[in-house]
């Protein structure tokens, strides 16, 4: 057969058959139970009308502070081919009842129009990052073909709006999952309808509101109340709560596939040296192979996100050697280890930028990071950690531990929540004591970011230096990283 007639015969796929377009008017119609306007089609789906591009679909939410259908001139002059509405407009829409729960309506005809393997993330910790790195390796093997919730979509929007995002010929899609109160995950699940659903670890993260670890153990374990006939779960071996999660998961019918350090983990770490890039070289133990592959971010907390990340491909059916290859490439992400020389008296500075999100957990394995970072000083920005209630003076005085560890010389504390820390600091200042190397520690208590920016600039930058800033981002640390951020000049990608 001549090679014009092997392309004549080429088999057609089900796949071939699906839309190109994100969805087109009928499709929206018939998911949402609109009345569209006439025929259009659209390539992407955005509710905030300053972030709509050519091409995209917005929906015009209406809540308690605005209205989404304010915005609709400005959407469509950013792009947009059309809106999804509950009054009529002079533009290219689909009129709907709610618009609120039109958009839930769209995410679950996305989920059932895909055949897509889809991945659930939650955890105390590391959950964004974890789901980056997994979508890296499945996107790199699928070529292309991978989905993914962007940022932190991950609440009661930004799970609905990611699933209505995912293309019809998307052969995996990965969602986060965040809460700060029981049941949250549970609605998101049955939304997600994940065959994957993935538990990075356990922390005092939102205790205010749960009040224990037990608790914010079920309330992530609520993750597996969606998923699919068949399911696995992929659970952290390591955390004290792993049995609680681990019978969660079996009564909820999923097969278990665990992870860490821990001798009956299945996907388990064997070894772990310092690479000459400053993340870890990482030797695996998966059952049935063994894997040695680059993690290009620094930390132990990398080392044992990487094995989760190895549990999941493998759950999801992807290719582990693509999933090494894209852990040895991954850059810290904007507000979560994004790293960035600055400049600085003498030469350059490097900046980590953990300025999106702290608990208790997250502070101490990103201040261990920085004790394992070379530095001629390292100064640590720290920002409060938000609802601990009546857990935080506790968990703020506990970081003196992790601090003096560090090797810290100089401590800028953001936020009222650090004022016990900053006593702590300030005794231990006037008795002569310092941190491990016998260094005294010192610090500024701060009220604002700004006031964070003064204390750093009269401190001084200098050649060598490693800046953490590390908060819950409502404190706004971040402001303080645009600040010194010199031209953007990033150490490895950001995602």
């Amino acid at each position: 057969m001549s090679a014009f007639g092997a392309l004549r015969h080429w088999p057609v796929t089900t796949r071939d058959t699906l839309p190109m377009a994100l969805w087109d008017a009928d499709s929206l119609a018939a998911a949402m139970g609109g009345t569209p306007s006439g025929a259009f089609q659209v390539s992407g789906v955005e509710i905030d009308s300053r972030d709509v591009r050519s091409g995209d679909l917005f929906f015009a939410l209406s809540g308690e502070a605005t209205d989404g259908h304010k915005f609709i001139d400005k959407a469509f002059a950013n792009g947009a081919a059309a809106a999804v509405v509950s009054r009529p407009v002079a533009y290219p829409h689909i009129l709907v009842a709610d618009t609120n729960q039109a958009l839930s309506a769209l995410a679950q005809a996305a989920c059932n129009r895909s055949a897509a393997v889809r991945i659930g993330v939650t955890g105390s910790v590391g959950k964004t990052g974890v789901k980056e790195a997994i979508f890296a390796g499945l996107d790199r093997a699928s070529r292309g073909q991978a989905h993914r919730s962007v940022r932190s979509y991950n609440n009661h929007v930004g799970v609905p709006l990611s699933l209505a995002r995912m293309p019809a010929r998307a052969k995996f899609g990965l969602f986060e999952m965040g809460m700060n109160h029981a049941g949250e995950i549970a609605s998101l699940t049955q939304q997600v309808r994940p065959h994957v659903a993935v538990i990075t670890t356990i922390a005092p993260a939102h205790i205010e509101n749960l009040g224990s670890e037990e608790a914010i153990a079920d309330a992530k374990a609520e993750i597996f109340a969606g998923l699919e006939p068949g399911g696995t779960a992929v659970l952290p071996a390591d955390s004290p709560h792993f049995e609680r999660l681990r019978e969660s998961a079996v009564r909820a019918g999923a097969k278990i596939i665990s992870f860490g350090r821990a001798a009956n983990a299945d996907v388990r770490l064997l070894d772990a040296i310092p690479s000459a890039n400053g993340g870890s070289l990482v030797t695996a133990d998966l059952g049935t192979v063994r894997m040695c592959y680059s993690v290009a971010e620094p930390g132990e907390h990398w080392i044992i996100n990487s094995l989760a990340v190895m549990a999941s491909v493998r759950a999801a059916g992807g290719d582990l050697g693509a999933a090494g290859l894209a852990l040895a490439e991954m850059g810290g992400l904007k507000g979560r280890g994004a790293r960035h020389q600055i400049k600085a008296s003498g030469g350059k500075a490097l900046l980590i930028d953990e300025s999106y999100n702290a608990n208790p957990a997250s502070m101490r394995a990103t201040l261990h990071a920085l004790g394992q970072t070379p530095a001629t000083r390292r100064i640590a920005i720290l920002g409060s950690m938000k609802e601990l209630g009546d857990f935080s003076a506790g968990f703020h005085e506990q970081l003196i531990g992790p601090i003096t560890q560090a090797n810290v010389d100089f401590a800028i504390l953001v936020g009222e929540e650090l004022r016990p820390l900053a006593k702590i600091l300030q005794q231990d200042l006037g008795k002569g004591a310092g941190n491990a190397l016998g260094n005294s520690i010192f610090f500024a208590h701060c009220d604002s970011p700004a006031d964070a920016i003064a204390a750093l600039e009269e401190y001084g930058i200098t050649a060598g230096d490693v800046i953490l800033v590390k908060g819950s981002n409502s404190v706004g640390l971040g402001r303080l990283v645009d600040r010194f951020v010199d031209n953007q000049m990033i150490m490895g990608r950001e995602g």
